[in-house]
């Protein structure tokens, strides 16, 4: 510690430090190398459910039956509201009923044609009366179907009654309450499914057209992990309040610690451009003082401070204070807490 005070006091004041005798022997180097980096622009992302809806009544009745709450877990297919039924069985015996009696009909219908249709091929009765008894029958044949198809709605309308969950999931909220009267459109359940989630992120307009050329993101959690996402999707227009395209990514390994509505950092590369690079570990920094130990033409470590600017996969970029080529001490730890480091004033200037 006291020699950190030390190191920021001469870095301050700068003047140059060089290591005495064998403490700067046999030391590890490498040299300041120029690289590309990858310009990113971070921005919070939320989860969201891939599906998520409302349920609605498409009947109306009674809640007779809410045999779940608030959290808890559906499988597709389970019922999860029961209406009050007794109308629309109602409906469906007189529909069933109007069904037999159509059925009948057309039988009379058709046994009468087909007498006339005996007794005209023999001349015995009018052209008029044939084209009746023809015509009757169409009409039979008409009234079975309609009954067929009232049949057929009033089963659907009784099959309103029980509502199942569409797919498999967790409730989310609950509209009504049991001995509530629902009409048709009227909100029921809420849910959605932990099975399949995205992201969304709205990207500033200056993004849009390297972000759309790049296609590539990188999504973490606030613990640093790194999320599998897949192809992404990018609505066709901005916002026209915030001005923003929206971005949207599917993740392909949920494991079960994700939810709806978490943010998530989202990272787009935006540009890249050459950089110079150094070993993370040759930094020392105190405060706002950033040096390293460049070795000079004797192989001699000198203390010299540097401007930094990103760091990415163990190294750090340098922005001013160190040329390409010039080697820096890998590890200055043993050299920062020598007591051979010797002050020298530059040339020129008095003691």
């Amino acid at each position: 510690m006291k020699s950190f005070r030390w190191l920021a006091l001469v870095l301050a004041s700068g003047m140059p430090v060089t290591v005495l005798g064998d403490v700067a022997a046999d030391i590890a180097a490498e040299p300041a190398s120029r690289g590309v980096l990858q310009e990113t622009v971070r921005l919070d992302g939320v989860i969201e459910a891939v599906q998520q809806s409302t349920v609605s009544a498409q009947t109306s009745g009674t809640v007779m039956e809410l045999p779940f709450d608030v959290d808890d877990s559906v499988a597709a297919g389970e019922l999860i509201v029961r209406l009050e039924d007794s109308e629309q069985q109602s409906r469906l015996s007189q529909a069933e009923a109007g069904l037999e009696e159509a059925r009948a009909g057309l039988r009379d219908a058709g046994q009468q044609f087909e007498r006339i249709e005996a007794v005209h091929q023999r001349g015995l009765v009018s052209r008029q009366e044939f084209d009746q008894a023809r015509n009757n029958l169409a009409a039979a044949q008409a009234r079975l179907e309609r009954a067929r198809a009232a049949v057929a709605e009033a089963r659907q309308q009784l099959a309103y009654t029980r509502i199942v969950a569409p797919y498999g999931g967790i409730l989310t909220e609950r509209h009504v309450e049991l001995g509530e009267s629902v009409n048709p459109g009227q909100p029921l359940l809420s849910g959605l499914s932990l099975e399949q989630l995205r992201v969304v992120v709205d990207l500033p307009q200056r993004y849009a057209d390297s972000a759309r050329a790049a296609r590539k993101a990188q999504v973490t959690l606030n613990d640093g992990r790194v999320l599998e996402t897949g192809e992404m999707t990018f609505y066709p227009y901005a916002n026209p309040a915030t001005h923003t395209f929206r971005l949207r990514m599917p993740l392909t390994e949920p494991n079960g610690s994700l939810f709806p509505g978490m943010l998530v950092k989202v990272s787009l590369p935006v540009a890249s451009r050459e950089a110079l690079w150094i070993p993370a570990s040759s930094l020392i920094h105190r405060g706002e003082l950033r040096a390293v130990f460049v070795l000079d033409g004797d192989g001699q470590p000198r203390l010299r401070q540097v401007r930094t600017g990103v760091r990415e996969n163990g190294r750090v970029e340098v922005l001013a204070g160190l040329d390409e080529g010039e080697r820096v001490v890998s590890d200055p730890l043993p050299l920062v807490g020598s007591d051979r480091l010797e002050l020298k004033r530059p040339e020129g200037d008095n003691p």
